[in-house]
């Protein structure tokens, strides 16, 4: 399939608002006061059977999907994994921009080798000025900066940029990007949920028994927020989706300061307009 070459408005848009939601779900993960691997589960939990509910409704998958929902699934199961870690050790305003801010980088390497990719000069200036000024915010975030955390979010953004490579091949395959994410969502959760099982014992699932309505609400975020973001890597390159996408990280920053309290602060103003900056430089 010859690569998509473009963006246009109606995807530009759709994407920022499944930033907004991808911001939202993991500042309430954050927020949790609980132990970050049991909130994760408790997210993850929610858009398993959010995705659930959903399956009737879409078609199965033909089976050019199935090896690229395998290997999502085991590659979420280590995101999940990195992702807890980081948030254990740092704030949100600090882990979640780092995450995401590298990401886009390595996501535009390996699209050129593996999906056959070759940005605009434009779409690398957007890029690039999306993935600075995510550094930035994340580089001056008050609270924690331990190397610990900046350890397991790096870890997360190589993570990211692997799984959004294979799920934008595996969309595309698939031919219906609502089939390929609910399916996706419904199955990658069984093996995460099962491990924090067999590692936390019965007292996980009471957690999230009793935090239901949260997982629920985390969960549709993250399902809608992913389902469009797959829907938009069938429209345009997967390198420009991704980093438009992390324009999530300006809505994390706030939501970071004005509910969390974790400051804001001129650089980190510098650093948002690079990233507004560089989704303008996407649309030239």
């Amino acid at each position: 399939m010859t690569p998509p070459g473009e963006i246009t408005l109606p995807v530009t848009l759709a994407v920022l608002g499944a930033g907004f939601l991808h911001a939202l779900w993991n500042a309430m993960l954050k927020s949790a006061a609980g132990e970050p691997l049991l909130d994760t589960a408790l997210i993850v939990a929610g858009s398993s059977v959010v995705a659930l509910v959903f399956l009737p409704f879409v078609p199965f998958p033909p089976s050019v999907a199935w090896p690229f929902m395998a290997l999502s699934a085991v590659i979420h199961f280590a995101y999940y994994i990195t992702l807890a870690g980081a948030y254990r050790r740092g704030d949100l305003s600090f882990a979640y921009p780092l995450m995401r801010g590298v990401a886009p980088l390595i996501v535009t390497l390996l699209g050129v080798v593996f999906l056959g990719e070759h940005p605009t000069g434009a779409m690398l200036a957007g890029i690039a000025l999306i993935s600075l000024g995510i550094l930035v915010i994340a580089w001056y975030a008050s609270g924690r900066h331990t190397p610990a955390a900046a350890g397991w979010a790096l870890a997360n953004a190589a993570i990211i940029a692997v799984y959004t490579l294979v799920d934008g091949a595996g969309t595309r395959a698939s031919g219906n990007a609502a089939s390929y994410v609910c399916w996706l969502i419904f199955l990658e959760g069984l093996p995460y949920l099962a491990w924090i099982r067999w590692t936390r014992g019965r007292h996980a699932f009471d957690y999230v028994g009793a935090r239901w309505r949260r997982g629920i609400a985390g969960g549709a975020a993250s399902l809608a927020a992913y389902g469009i973001a797959l829907w938009a890597m069938t429209r345009a390159p997967v390198a420009v989706v991704a980093a438009l996408r992390e324009v999530s990280v300006l809505f994390a920053a706030a939501i970071g300061a004005l509910v969390l309290k974790e400051g804001f602060g001129w650089p980190r103003i510098a650093g948002a307009a690079a990233v507004v900056a560089g989704v303008a430089a996407l649309r030239l």
